[in-house]
């Protein structure tokens, strides 16, 4: 375990909720996008996307290894971003509009699975850890700097 491996381990963390802040601004900003992406030749409405994490090292002989070739047996922590991926199991609201350009032929207008209320909750949670984080980076930073004090 070296001096820095805390605040490597709370930069791995905010790293990813910032990733995870920008995703849920991008589902934010595409609320009422109905031209996401082309399947088929045909537009489909934006879809949600998450962050999905997990953490460093999550096999077991990656952390069997790291705590064998310690010293004292501590292993490195951290969180990862494995993928971002899209949420193809909510389906799309159907409004009716049909002076909508991409309206079907009844009318309704397929837009993405995004619900703000949901989004601003991810948001807040989001948020609430990073700040955590910023916490115990600091702590952990003022920690150092009172060791290094206790040499003069």
């Amino acid at each position: 375990m070296t001096l820095f491996t805390g605040m490597n381990t709370t930069a791995s963390a905010l790293t990813a909720q910032r990733l995870r802040m920008d995703v849920i601004s991008s589902n934010m900003a595409n609320v009422d996008t109905t031209r996401g992406k082309m399947v088929d030749g045909e537009w489909q409405p934006y879809q949600r996307k998450s962050v999905v994490m997990v953490p460093k090292g999550n096999q077991f002989s990656s952390f069997l290894n790291q705590a064998m070739n310690t010293r004292d047996g501590h292993t490195a922590g951290g969180v990862q971003v494995s993928r971002i991926e899209e949420d193809e199991q909510t389906p799309f609201k159907m409004v009716y509009d049909p002076e909508h350009p991409d309206a079907n032929d009844e009318g309704y207008v397929s837009l993405p699975n995004v619900d703000p209320l949901r989004e601003m909750v991810d948001l807040i949670s989001a948020t609430r850890s990073y700040e955590a984080n910023v916490t115990v980076f600091n702590a952990n930073k003022a920690m150092l700097m009172k060791s290094l004090e206790i040499g003069k």
